[in-house]
């Protein structure tokens, strides 16, 4: 009787992860602020030869016979490893074509990406740096969004086939295009005709009728809650960066390994945006500050009618994930602007003393490792936030960060708090960064050694 009541109760909290579509389900913002950084102090990165534009195109004609086999055993290899994995039909296997439009089709069917991203061959300009003479990109030509994205503060610069590039440039600005549309639209139930025929089945979590929301289950790691939470939320456990990073990753290394250089690492800077996304502790816990008995009460309350602990708890959450991202975003924004890479967030970035305290990056990092470790972090870091920012932006539940103002600024805000105030937000956003940098480094040495070893065979 009593795990009955309990399941019950925990059904309930249903409605309170709609926090995970409520406004942008990004974890940084802008990752190529941090991977500038996080790969500028590796030296086989920094001093790399430019790596020579090639459209998907051309790289998919010249390895398409190969790559029928290798989705074909990454799809092998994802049902064999993926808890709860949506398995792809396999009427979207990828086959050879002659036909370079009809290639890219059945690329992105397999890969199962939202194909009204355009793919176009671009680099991200880093704030605070002059013009080249070379043509910009629109944002619009960039993002499938249409709303409030950060991509329209971005500078894209234009590139063609047989422009040259650097692999830092490649890997930052590839880190941040995930968030540009790729996983939108996928499931089922987000009106769309490819989401009706990729087979992720109906969306999790979150609201599907909001955009950036169906993003959300391939970027969020729910891989460490309270095993009685998983007994009646098994639908917590439809989440799948594993999936996405394991895909990516693969496909770096072929194209490392078969001359395609500008693809392998484009391919590797995708794969490092969802590990990224694993070290914000907001995307490894459901609901960061708010215990498990908590939970429980909360739930129990608004099954018999008492509503505003819900609404409350789930605006405050949804609050401090936003006024996170925010932080970092505008602090390292202005840091890029004038040109200091000795702002603490930009250093926590390039620092390498932790390195060596992980084992290289295997495929059960992102759970056993990058997850983990932000989830413990997760209650630590509520309480700063809740200590560090000023009260209307992570304190008032009648506040809606996402909805209610445009053009906020929480690091200039936080500049006219208490000094202990700002210590705890350069403390916090420093710890966190410090751990993007240093699982930013473990991924790309794991495939620069791997695709070192290939070719050597």
């Amino acid at each position: 009787m009593v795990m009955k009541f309990v399941k019950l109760v925990l059904r309930g909290m249903m409605p309170a992860l709609l926090i995970l579509g409520v406004g942008p389900a990004g974890a940084w913002s802008n990752h190529a602020l941090g991977t500038w950084p996080a790969l500028s102090v590796m030296a086989e990165v920094k001093s790399a030869a430019p790596l020579n534009v090639e459209r998907l195109e051309s790289f998919l004609a010249a390895e398409q016979v190969a790559l029928e086999k290798i989705l074909q055993q990454e799809e092998a290899w994802a049902r064999a490893h993926v808890p709860v994995y949506p398995v792809r039909p396999d009427a979207l296997m990828f086959r050879a074509s002659k036909d370079p439009a009809e290639l890219r089709q059945r690329f992105i069917d397999a890969v199962r990406i939202n194909p009204q991203l355009q793919l176009k061959l671009f680099r991200q300009v880093p704030p605070g740096e002059p013009p080249n003479g070379k043509p910009g990109l629109p944002w619009t030509e960039v993002t499938t969004l249409r709303g409030d994205t950060s991509a329209r503060q971005i500078t894209f610069e234009q590139l063609a086939e047989g422009d040259t590039v650097s692999m830092l440039d490649v890997l930052a600005t590839a880190s941040d295009e995930p968030d540009y549309g790729m996983d939108l639209g996928l499931w089922e139930n987000n009106d769309t005709a490819y989401g009706k025929t990729y087979g992720f089945g109906k969306q999790p979590f979150g609201n599907p009728a909001l955009e950036f929301a169906s993003q959300a289950p391939l970027h969020m790691g729910f891989y460490h809650e309270a095993e009685i939470i998983y007994l009646a939320a098994g639908f917590l456990k439809r989440t799948y960066p594993e999936y996405r990073i394991h895909l990516w990753q693969t496909l770096a290394l072929h194209a490392l390994r078969s001359g395609h250089p500008y693809w392998g690492w484009r391919f590797a800077g995708w794969a490092l945006h969802y590990i990224q996304d694993l070290t914000q502790p907001y995307h490894a816990r459901v609901l960061p500050g708010v215990g498990v008995p908590r939970m429980l009460w909360i739930n129990s309350v608004d099954m018999i009618g008492y509503h505003v602990a819900k609404n409350h708890a789930i605006t405050l959450v949804s609050n401090r994930h936003l006024a996170l991202e925010n932080y970092q975003y505008h602090r390292m924004k202005a840091a890029y602007a004038r040109h200091d890479l000795d702002d603490a967030l930009v250093l926590a970035c390039r620092d390498m003393t932790r390195d060596h305290a992980y084992a290289p990056y295997d495929d059960a990092a992102p759970r056993q490792v990058i997850a983990r470790e932000a989830n413990a972090a997760a209650d630590a870091a509520d309480m700063t936030l809740e200590n560090s920012l000023p009260a209307k932006y992570i304190a008032d539940a009648e506040y809606d960060f996402g909805k209610s103002e445009k053009g906020v600024d929480l690091f200039d805000l936080s500049r006219q708090s208490p000094q202990t105030a700002q210590q705890g937000m350069t403390g916090l956003a420093s710890a966190l960064l410090r751990n993007y940098g240093v699982h930013t480094r473990s991924l790309v040495r794991a495939l620069l050694s791997r695709s070192d070893a290939g070719a050597r065979r």
